[in-house]
């Protein structure tokens, strides 16, 4: 029962996704199997060489670049019955819209277990069938090519050229087009998730291909002047539904050389040439693109070559809330630079610091504001690079998560450390050269202490290296003005700007028999006998600790975490939080609190002295040979007598204070 006229729709007059529907009706699932290759080069072979001749007839120049794609005829048998009845049914439905939407239709459900790109080169091939045999028995000139000629009424035939010439050419970039899809979505190396628009351009190609048939049964009527269809009109259809895949196609060719490019980067940073390779490869676009480094101390730009042979403290964050970071790092590079000598078998100057800025999206705002931040920095900074290139190295192999990390790398371009902001942030200059294992042994230095202090029962303070911690002691009142003065300063609008955490503990004040416990444990520690230099270490802030005790007004040690920056003396130390009002200003200048603290603390560690310390024992302490040379009996060393003059004591940024000037220690007594 055929379908009437009227009730078949005009394609003009449907939206896309309306023919989009319908086209998905006539499409099953892609399991035919189809070499699209061979076909290809023969239809574009047909079809370019065709646009010569129509070239020559109408006088136009075509492209001379073209060269005839090779076919191996033995080996490539198209379905010559299926392409011919295609190409008839293209050629013999009665004249109107409706009728090319029907046979449009049914041509598509004829190629319905086809592949989209596989249906539309089926078509072309089809038509080029008759386009071919025209225009080559057009130009002939021997007798069989004049006979077939007549026959097939080449010379009768009234066509608009040009037309016809724009229209196939239109169809032919599609096809070619569609060729490029094919092949990229064929790639068994990339996957929709590493290119998604290869699932927004499938989403085209039923409207595209749709059109790209309706042309071209609309052309194979005119060629053969079964009717007049107004091309231009199918060529309006068709242009816009191949520029949005053509659009389309180039962002899935983009994302393939971003997942080339990432691929080739995540390969080559497991084994970089030195650390300017490593830094290429976060930073550098592909080709001659290089990231732009500036130097905050210059005030210049440099290139990536000046970290060769260097250590780099890669400081990777994004734009908010960074200041204390800056303002630790402007510290740790004045330290590098006036203290350049060796430690442990590195030299400080061989350490630099490089910012990579990382945003999403940078617009005005930000770029005004990274300008801001760049202006405070001593040390280099990547101006912002849009997009990054290393992005995805730089959140996987240095596992950056939106928080600031500082990861540091040697000169062959392998980590030192994976990150040494925490280290840096608790111990300062003194964890250099930034290893894990620096860290390790500064808290093993001042393990010993903590355990002492904790069995003091902490009342629930932490020990963390955002935390500044006052632990105190001494005359009842010194230790109520100093814990109030304290208290004032922690709830200080400048602290709370600064996100300092101030916590303070009063040795002994719910329980006083901690306090000779306390400082017996302290004793014992001195008292030990030690060959290492950690231990000697140990001793030494085991003495200072000592000295704190017989200060008759009070004492207070502030740390930051772990790390004990200032032994203090009872009025310099009070003095100090009680003029907090005075140096609040350094607190947000300064890379901490404790420096700040530090700083202002010094210009008053010349108050009055206490008493200086003295110290005495009738433990055994070692064994000496008698000095008479008749005796040779061994001795016992049973008392030990020292006085503390209270001079300066220079051991990991501890501080202590003079007493009369003059004052000498005293030799111990045996």
């Amino acid at each position: 029962m055929s379908v009437s006229k009227t009730m078949l729709p005009n394609p003009f007059d449907l939206s896309d996704s309306e023919i989009i529907e319908k086209v998905y009706v006539c499409h099953t699932y892609d399991d035919e199997v189809f070499d699209n290759e061979p076909l290809f080069n023969a239809v574009s072979n047909v079809i370019k060489l065709s646009s010569r001749i129509v070239g020559a007839t109408l006088r136009i120049d075509e492209p001379n670049g073209f060269i005839a794609k090779p076919i191996t005829l033995s080996s490539f048998k198209p379905e010559f019955s299926k392409l011919k009845l295609m190409s008839c049914q293209m050629m013999t439905q009665a004249w109107g819209m409706e009728n090319v939407h029907q046979t449009t239709l049914r041509i598509l459900q004829q190629v319905r277990a086809f592949s989209w790109d596989a249906k539309a080169l089926i078509a072309l091939a089809a038509f080029a069938l008759e386009y071919g045999n025209f225009w080559n028995l057009q130009q002939a000139t021997d007798p069989v090519g004049n006979s077939l000629k007549l026959l097939n009424q080449i010379q009768h035939r009234q066509l608009q050229v040009s037309e016809l010439h724009q229209t196939v050419k239109l169809v032919m970039k599609a096809a070619e087009i569609m060729e490029r899809w094919r092949a990229l979505s064929a790639d068994e190396n990339y996957e929709t998730e590493d290119v998604p628009a290869l699932s927004d351009a499938l989403h085209l190609i039923p409207l595209l291909v749709y059109w790209i048939l309706a042309t071209l049964v609309a052309c194979n009527t005119n060629l053969h002047t079964l009717s007049n269809y107004p091309l231009a009109e199918f060529r309006a259809k068709l242009s816009p539904a191949l520029e949005d895949f053509k659009l389309q196609l180039e962002k899935c060719e983009y994302q393939k050389a971003i997942v080339e490019d990432y691929r080739r980067r995540k390969l080559n940073i497991k084994k970089p040439k030195d650390i300017v390779d490593f830094l290429k490869l976060l930073i550098n676009q592909n080709g001659s693109q290089n990231a732009k480094i500036h130097d905050g101390n210059a005030k210049r730009i440099v290139n990536v070559e000046v970290f060769k042979d260097k250590f780099v403290l890669l400081f990777i964050s994004g734009l908010n809330r960074i200041e204390d970071e800056i303002r630790l790092l402007n510290s740790i590079y004045e330290r590098l630079v006036e203290d350049p000598n060796d430690k442990s078998g590195f030299k400080k100057e061989e350490f630099k610091i490089l910012w990579i800025p990382i945003e999403n999206k940078w617009g005005d705002a930000k770029r005004e504001f990274f300008n801001t931040l760049k202006s405070e920095i001593k040390w280099y900074v990547v101006d912002y690079v849009e997009p990054l290139p290393g992005i995805k190295i730089i959140e996987e192999d240095l596992k950056f998560r939106g928080n600031p990390i500082l990861p540091v790398v040697k000169p062959q371009g392998f980590l030192l450390n994976d990150d040494a902001l925490d280290i840096i942030f608790e111990w300062g200059i003194h964890a250099f050269p930034f290893r894990k294992s620096d860290g390790y042994l500064l808290a093993q230095k001042w393990k010993w202490f903590w355990d002492e202090v904790k069995k003091t029962n902490l009342h629930g303070i932490q020990v963390k290296g955002d935390r500044y911690i006052f632990i105190y002691g001494g005359s009842e009142k010194w230790t109520r003005e100093f814990a109030m003065a304290v208290d004032k300063i922690k709830k200080h609008e400048t602290i709370k700007r600064a996100d300092a955490i101030i916590e303070y503990h009063h040795l002994g004040k719910d329980d006083p028999k901690i306090v000779p416990r306390f400082w017996i444990g302290i004793e014992g520690k001195r008292q030990k006998k030690h060959s290492d230099k950690l231990d000697c270490e140990i001793q030494e802030i085991a003495k200072s600790l000592l000295c704190l005790k017989q200060d008759t007004q009070g004492w207070a040690i502030l740390s930051k975490g772990s790390n004990v920056r200032i032994l203090g003396h009872g009025q310099p130390m009070y003095q100090t939080v009680a003029d907090f009002e005075k140096w609040k200003d350094r607190v947000l200048v300064k890379e901490g609190f404790d420096i700040a603290f530090q700083e202002y603390y010094d210009t008053k560690r010349d108050l009055p002295a206490p008493q200086p310390c003295e110290f005495n024992t009738s433990d055994v302490l070692a064994t000496i040979t008698c000095p008479n040379a008749s005796c040779g009996r061994v001795m016992e060393v049973t008392s030990v007598n020292y006085k503390c003059c209270h001079g300066d004591v220079a051991h990991h940024g501890l501080q202590s204070r003079p007493t009369t000037p003059g004052l000498v220690p005293a030799t111990p007594e045996l």
